[in-house]
């Protein structure tokens, strides 16, 4: 979300004229949209609307409670974040078994140099609960014997926990349209593979029967779409020969906390944008990031031929500029 603008996001049960009644509601109270997107997946209606708050005749605290009114008489659930809501963002952690993507962001925490607090880790296993404790973090289990999680109960501690942006850290569950469009472009995973290859599970072992020689990691925004939101950054490495599905991790994850944590400096210092399923930097000349491989690759990699700049295409055709092709002779 652009820092000057106001995020209001409706969720709930698909109805003919959600949009009309919110829309109006901000048109009576002089609130400019500046953008609006809205769709349906499995039943479940989203609105995300981007507006200009500055010149409202309302005061904010009126407005967040017009809207969550509307909402409870429309049967849906409406969010309003203000750009000065709070001057520091609150993380949710959502994790699995694996650790490495957890303790990464743990550490850029205590050294300061995450840029956000961490609130809660929610998990469906216990494993990562002496991690989570080691930092003083508040860690619920929200799966049941067989790892499923209870979304309603996970929905609820992420209200609880005032969540500004959720980190998936390895966690092996699909979240359903009812969790991705309440937190949408707020919510970061990060995929065992250069996407859009090898999305789902076992990415890696996906990788070697595919006999690939360059593997890598992505972080992304989630979307209803099983791995494929906007990629916000990516790493590379290559395959050794007959490498096994434990070699490669070993060399991706690494690669994996280092992709997620650029991600999110990207995502709270308001340095990445999404516009129509593609991330760009605001500022490309001003952000030092890396969101693919290292830029010491750029000085390795050929700089010829180049098509067309060959001294004997030069000289070749009947005038300058020419793109005819000379007619073919034949064979006698």
């Amino acid at each position: 979300m652009t820092s000057d603008l106001t995020e209001i996001v409706v969720v709930g049960d698909d109805d003919t004229g959600l949009i009309a009644e919110i829309t109006s509601t901000l048109f009576e109270r002089n609130i400019n949209i500046e953008d609006l997107d809205q769709a349906v997946r499995e039943g479940v209606f989203r609105m995300t609307m981007r507006v200009d708050t500055s010149e409202m005749i309302v005061k904010e605290e009126t407005l967040r409670e017009n809207l969550h009114e509307l909402g409870d008489d429309l049967g849906v659930d409406v969010q309003v974040r203000f750009p000065d809501d709070r001057e520091t963002q609150q993380i949710a952690v959502l994790a699995t078994k694996e650790s490495h993507c957890l303790e990464a962001i743990f550490e850029a925490w205590a050294s300061g140099n995450l840029g956000a607090d961490v609130e809660v880790v929610i998990a469906n296993h216990s494993d990562l609960e002496p991690l989570a404790e080691k930092y003083d973090v508040p860690f619920h289990d929200i799966g049941d014997e067989k790892g499923t999680p209870d979304e309603g109960e996970l929905l609820d501690l992420l209200a609880e926990y005032d969540a500004d942006l959720v980190v998936l850290a390895r966690y092996m569950r699909i979240l359903s349209p009812d969790v991705v469009f309440r937190y949408e472009d707020r919510i970061i995973n990060v995929h065992p593979s250069l996407l859009p290859a090898f999305p789902g599970a076992s990415a890696y072992m996906q990788a070697i029967e595919e006999g690939v020689r360059i593997a890598g990691v992505t972080a992304h925004y989630v979307t209803t779409d099983l791995d494929q939101g906007p990629i916000i950054t990516q790493r590379a490495f290559n395959v050794p020969d007959d490498a096994t599905e434990e070699e490669l991790q070993q060399i991706g994850q690494p690669l994996e906390a280092e992709a997620l944590l650029e991600a999110i400096d990207l995502h709270l210092t308001d340095e990445v944008t999404v516009h129509r399923g593609r991330t760009r930097l605001r500022d490309p000349e001003d952000t030092d990031a890396q969101l693919g491989a290292p830029r010491d690759l750029d000085q390795a990699n050929p700089d010829r031929p180049i098509d067309g700049l060959g001294e004997y295409v030069a000289d070749q055709g009947d005038g300058e500029g020419s793109d005819e092709e000379p007619e073919a002779e034949a064979d006698d």
